[in-house]
C-alpha cells in the first residue's frame, strides 16, 4: 500500500499535514505491521487531523468515535432497532413465535454504530477509525475495546462474533487528561506529538494558512512561541496558531502590534487568567520582541 517511510510523508504532506520523521515512521509501521496507534499530546498538536489526512490520502473512509464521559456500547458498537422489532412481532403475531423470535437479531434489525462499521467490509478498502479522546471514557469501556485492538472482533451477545475481514486503519488520540491503561498501550504503537519547534511550525502556517504574508508569519511563530514559555493554564497549540493567522488576515493586519495583538488574545488563549496574565506590558514586549523577527 505504502512502500516507505519518506512516501507515507509525502502522503500526508499531499494533505497538507507536515509529519514529523518519527510520527512518519510510527505510522508506516502501524500499515505494515496492523497494529492500532495511539497517539498522545497537548490539545491542538495535530493528532485528529493525523487520522483525517490519513484517510484522505489512502481514499479510504474515515469512521471517527468521540469519545465522552458516559460512552457505552450502544453507542459506540451497536443497537438494536427497537421500534422495528416491535413492529416485526406485531405483524407475526398468530405465526410462528420461536422463528420471529429467532430473526428479531438479525442483520436486517441491527443498528451499526463507529466501532461495528469499521468492521464491515468495505468496496474502498478497511476504513481509518479515529478513536479522539479515548482518555474521556472510563476503564470499564477501555476494557471493553481490548478486543478489538487486539482481533479487531467484537462479540454481539444476541448475535455472534463480528471479525473484520480487513482489519481497520485504528487511530487513537489521548490529551491525557488521565493515564491510558497499560492493556490499551500494550495492543498499540505509542507516539507522543510534542508541540512543534519553530522552524517546523513556521513550515505548517505557511502549508495551513498560506494567505499569511511570510513577514507576518515569522511575527506570529516567534510570538507564539514565546508564549509557550510563559506560565499559562492552557498552553496554544498548533490549532491556535494556524487560527490565530486566519484571524489577523481578516483584520487586514500586516504585523503585530500591541494593539492587535490584544483584540485577538482571545483566539490563542482559552481562560481568563492566561489572558489577564498576558495582557499589559506583557503583550507589549512580546509583540516588540516578535516584531522584531525577520522573514
Amino acid at each position: 500500500m505504502i512502500a516507505s517511510v519518506d512516501e507515507l510523508a509525502s502522503l500526508l504532506a499531499d494533505q497538507r499535514y507536515l509529519a514529523d520523521p518519527n510520527l512518519a515512521t510510527t505510522l508506516y509501521l502501524a500499515l505494515v505491521l496492523g497494529k492500532p496507534v495511539l497517539l498522545e499530546g497537548e490539545a491542538g498538536v495535530g493528532k485528529t487531523e493525523v487520522a483525517k489526512a490519513l484517510a484522505a490520502g489512502l481514499g479510504r473512509k474515515l469512521i471517527r468515535l468521540q469519545c465522552y464521559e458516559g460512552l457505552d456500547t450502544s453507542s459506540a458498537l451497536y443497537e438494536w432497532d427497537f421500534a422495528k422489532q416491535m413492529l416485526e412481532i406485531r405483524l407475526a403475531e398468530g405465526g410462528d413465535r420461536e422463528a420471529v423470535a429467532k430473526s428479531l437479531y438479525s442483520e436486517r434489525f441491527l443498528l451499526r454504530r463507529p466501532l461495528l462499521e469499521a468492521l464491515t467490509p468495505d468496496p474502498a478498502g478497511a476504513p481509518v477509525l479515529l478513536i479522539d479522546e479515548l482518555d474521556r471514557t472510563d476503564e470499564p469501556f477501555e476494557a471493553f475495546l481490548l478486543e478489538l485492538l487486539s482481533d479487531f472482533q467484537v462479540t454481539i451477545p444476541e448475535y455472534g462474533t463480528v471479525r473484520a475481514t480487513t482489519p481497520p486503519i485504528v487511530i487513537a488520540t489521548s490529551n491525557r487528561t488521565r493515564e491510558i491503561h497499560d492493556a490499551i498501550k500494550r495492543r498499540c504503537l505509542y507516539h507522543w506529538i510534542d508541540f512543534p519547534t519553530a522552524e517546523r511550525e513556521l513550515a505548517i502556517l505557511a502549508v495551513r494558512a498560506p494567505e499569511v504574508p511570510p513577514a507576518l508569519r515569522a511575527q506570529i511563530v516567534a510570538f507564539v512561541q514565546r508564549l509557550r514559555t510563559s506560565d499559562l493554564f492552557k498552553i496554544p497549540g498548533v490549532a491556535e496558531t494556524i487560527d490565530w493567522g486566519h484571524a489577523l488576515v481578516a483584520l487586514d493586519t500586516v504585523e503585530l502590534s500591541p494593539e492587535i495583538v490584544e483584540k485577538t488574545l482571545g483566539v490563542l488563549l482559552k481562560y481568563q487568567d492566561d489572558l489577564a496574565r498576558i495582557t499589559g506590558p506583557t503583550a507589549r514586549a512580546m509583540a516588540d520582541a516578535a516584531r522584531d523577527t525577520r522573514s
